[in-house]
């Protein structure tokens, strides 16, 4: 390396990584838009841990609309009319966060899933600045249906547990295809603490954030909120 930065100089050497860094991403996300992602940095991650893997990517078409529903009701209900980013979502999170309250995150599906295809799982201010970008080149690569269903395919939902489908056989012992409203509600409110909450035998707890995830879902059928991921 020593050799090549006086070859080149400093400043040729980081044109160099950056025109490579960005090519590469560019190819990734290419790739992606129409091949499954296999393995994710948090499964590797968890495999480690020993909490296992088991993940099985599915086409959206045969996953339940009622789980994407359930899911952008529960997570973004914006995500068919942004551009990755809900500004007011994290405006409300910073608010949230400076007056010392529970952590808000305020991440879309869409920086989900950046981060879950392609970025490690640790918080940083590196991460976040570099999940940016990636969001923004999905969103410019990818239609929201690929987008979606990524997300699904790539989400952590139990102890080794991976992908709606996965997550679907885990929880209920059926098809991801086969989901009922109340078990996909069920399914999405344990999304952000899937390690801890369980979607089938559900605690006061997640019962009563499903039940609301349901009714707000509702809501996202009714008012045509979700028609981009819907078949």
């Amino acid at each position: 390396m020593a050799g090549i930065a006086k070859k080149f100089g400093i400043g040729q050497l980081l044109v160099f990584v950056m025109v490579g860094s960005f090519a590469f991403s560019v190819a990734s996300v290419a790739v992606h838009r129409f091949l499954p992602v296999p393995i994710t940095f948090l499964m590797v991650q968890r495999i480690f841990e020993g909490k296992g893997y088991h993940h099985e990517w599915v086409p959206a078409s045969r996953i339940s609309d009622n789980l994407k529903v359930a899911v952008i009701a529960a997570e973004d209900a914006k995500f068919c009319s942004h551009y990755g980013f809900d500004m007011n979502a994290i405006e409300k999170a910073q608010r949230s966060n400076a007056r010392g309250r529970k952590v808000r995150g305020g991440s879309t599906i869409s920086q989900q899933t950046a981060k879950n295809a392609f970025l490690w799982p640790q918080r940083s201010y590196v991460r976040k600045g570099v999940e940016a970008y990636y969001t923004l080149l999905i969103e410019t690569m990818w239609p929201k249906s690929r987008i979606m269903e990524v997300y699904l395919n790539s989400a952590e939902w139990g102890p080794g547990i991976y992908g709606a489908e996965a997550a679907s056989q885990y929880w209920f012992g059926k098809s991801a295809d086969d989901l009922t409203q109340a078990e996909a509600s069920r399914l999405a409110a344990i999304l952000p603490s899937p390690l801890k909450w369980k979607a089938a035998k559900s605690g006061k707890y997640v019962k009563g954030r499903s039940g609301k995830i349901r009714a707000n879902a509702g809501v996202v059928r009714r008012n045509g909120i979700g028609t981009c991921v819907l078949e």
